[in-house]
């Protein structure tokens, strides 16, 4: 009897490739379909089908929604993923520092062609809750966040009172921006931004808090 031999059955070109890759690229280019399509479409959100963006990221539906469970879900993540980057809350040692830095990129954005995108999606969202929903949940809740973090660390510092109501204050900070942004009364510049911030952080200060006063003094003279 000859010696068995032991035949290995899978060959190397056999071997299973890692599907990952393949599939953030088919991602990346759904999203990247999805803001081409709202950016130049100012009735963006309720012109665009989930059966135009598989086509043009060149993928089945089901992919697509694979990923996102609604047209809602899609587009606002595609906003979201497009601007987080820059709407990130820097730590120079000052609130209002902080929190004017991210304000003026939030007004570049909303200057920009992505601007439209938030346009469609508020003027779309008063009728479709899930809409507005997926804007709160993907966009809002974590900027949101971030802001809690700066605001507490102003706070840590002595710059602002300790029982602060973060969430008015915030209100207070962005609802006038929106505000112009959609009413269109008057203009979004930079220097509406630099006097709404301190207005409205001086008016969070407890009379008689000199320090903290003259510290967003300084920290608004050096922008």
């Amino acid at each position: 009897m000859g010696n068995k031999v032991k035949i290995d059955c899978e060959a190397p070109s056999s071997k299973r490739i890692p599907g990952r890759p393949r599939s953030e690229r088919a991602r990346q280019a759904i999203l990247s379909s999805t803001l081409e399509f709202l950016e130049r479409k100012e009735n963006g959100f309720a012109d665009l089908t989930i059966e135009y963006v598989a086509a043009k990221a060149s993928v089945g539906k089901a992919t697509v929604y694979r990923w996102w469970p609604t047209k809602a879900a899609l587009v606002a993540d595609a906003f979201a993923g497009s601007v987080t980057q820059k709407l990130h809350f820097p730590d120079t040692g000052s609130v209002c520092n902080d929190m004017s830095q991210q304000m003026h990129q939030l007004v570049k954005i909303l200057r920009s062609r992505r601007g439209h995108i938030v346009s469609a999606i508020l003027g779309a969202g008063q009728s479709d809750s899930t809409l507005i929903s997926a804007f709160r949940e993907r966009f809002l809740k974590p900027r949101r966040a971030e802001a809690y973090a700066t605001l507490r660390r102003g706070m840590v510092r002595g710059e602002l009172p300790e029982n602060l109501d973060l969430d008015h204050v915030l209100d207070a900070l962005y609802g006038p921006i929106y505000m112009r942004f959609l009413i269109r009364h008057d203009h979004l510049t930079p220097g509406f931004v630099d006097q709404q911030c301190e207005l409205v952080l001086r008016g969070a200060l407890p009379r008689g808090s000199g320090t903290a006063t003259r510290s967003l003094g300084k920290a608004s003279a050096g922008r």
